[in-house]
């Protein structure tokens, strides 16, 4: 059974930071393409950052310079730091797993605002 269960979440300041954790099982994390993805109330899910098995990383305009994805193989995991968040940053955030020839998996999503 696979599952891909996202932590860290919570509330934040303008300016504040936050690591998202997302914890996979049931499946060969290392060949996976690890993404992270958003959906704020009445817009559409929107991609945020991705990692490839080899660690290579790419961002939404958005979020460069700010966010900061990253991955642990030995721990099954992947990560987004999220540095000098916005009040647009305000969204659920979800974790994504792919991989070629393979089934797509998400996880059920980790609800960040931020809010003075």
């Amino acid at each position: 059974q696979v599952q891909l269960v996202e932590s860290g979440g919570g509330l934040v300041q303008p300016g504040g930071s936050l690591r998202l954790s997302c914890a996979a099982s049931g499946i060969m994390f290392s060949i996976y393409i690890m993404a992270w993805y958003r959906q704020a109330p009445g817009k559409q899910r929107e991609l945020v950052a991705v990692i490839s098995s080899d660690g290579t990383t790419n961002y939404a305009d958005s979020v460069k310079g700010r966010f900061g994805i990253s991955r642990d193989n030995a721990k099954n995991t992947a990560y987004l730091q999220m540095n000098s968040l916005k009040p647009e940053g305000t969204a659920v955030y979800y974790c994504n797993a792919r991989a070629p020839g393979r089934t797509g998996y998400w996880g059920q999503g980790t609800q960040v605002t931020v809010s003075s």
